[in-house]
């Protein structure tokens, strides 16, 4: 297939001549690039059609564009950042500013770059205490569940929230999929490490005591408080 950067340019040029600015992002621009990357290109139009999102091929290359508005993009990042996950700001951030008519792209790009280097909102005492419940209890039921199959879908879960938890007490940003794995590792390489790989042990010996996972899930929820179960209520 052709150059990526070239080509996510070439797209922009003959689908979208009156882009203010856009970007080309993603794998495709890193060592972490495989066969199946695609190209993921954030372009902001000066309105209509735009805010849109839509997947096609383009010279071989399956391709993601998400169009926005100057508006629009700020209601995205915003709504984004207060979940703590920002796709958004880390593709401007990151990306390869393909064109920049006007100097928008220029000015987003220096935007998401400060924001994502100040970090997600810190997490409220409310929040924390319900992570740490969620976690509790997600640990008891694995502890006491006969059926490996259901087994599978409890660390699974438990995975996801315990990764997600060691990022949020830390004031990291969270990560969905793949990002997940790479924002824990970024973060915490060891912690990544001892906790992906006895998830994984416990899949793939699920009549087996996941000992070494839920130790690890453990030294977690003790970083951030220690276990919550007893006592605890939501409104």
């Amino acid at each position: 297939m052709n150059d990526p950067t070239e080509t996510a340019r070439e797209l922009v040029r003959n689908r979208f001549p009156e882009a203010r600015a856009a970007f080309l992002a993603g794998s495709v621009l890193t060592d972490r690039r495989t066969p199946t990357s695609d190209l993921d290109i954030v372009v902001l139009l000066p309105g209509p059609p735009a805010p849109y999102r839509e997947s096609l091929m383009y010279r071989g290359w399956p391709v993601e564009l998400f169009v926005q508005t100057e508006t629009a993009w700020h209601t995205f990042a915003d709504r984004e950042t207060t979940k703590r996950r920002s796709p958004l700001l880390s593709m401007c951030a990151e990306g390869v500013l393909l064109t920049d008519s006007d100097g928008l792209g220029a000015t987003l790009q220096t935007d998401s770059r400060q924001r994502l280097a100040a970090g997600p909102p810190p997490l409220s005492t409310e929040e924390l205490d319900y992570h740490r419940y969620a976690l509790t209890d997600m640990l008891d039921d694995l502890r006491g569940c006969p059926d490996p199959l259901e087994r599978v879908y409890l660390v699974t879960h438990l995975l996801q929230r315990a990764a997600e938890l060691a990022l949020l007490t830390n004031g990291h940003w969270l990560g969905g999929g793949k990002w997940l794995s790479r924002r824990l590792a970024a973060a915490d390489p060891d912690l990544h490490t001892r906790l992906t790989e006895s998830a994984s042990a416990a899949l793939s010996t699920p009549t087996t005591e996941p000992t070494l996972f839920t130790a690890v899930v453990e030294e977690i929820l003790d970083r951030t408080g220690g276990p919550l179960w007893t006592g605890y209520s939501r409104r």
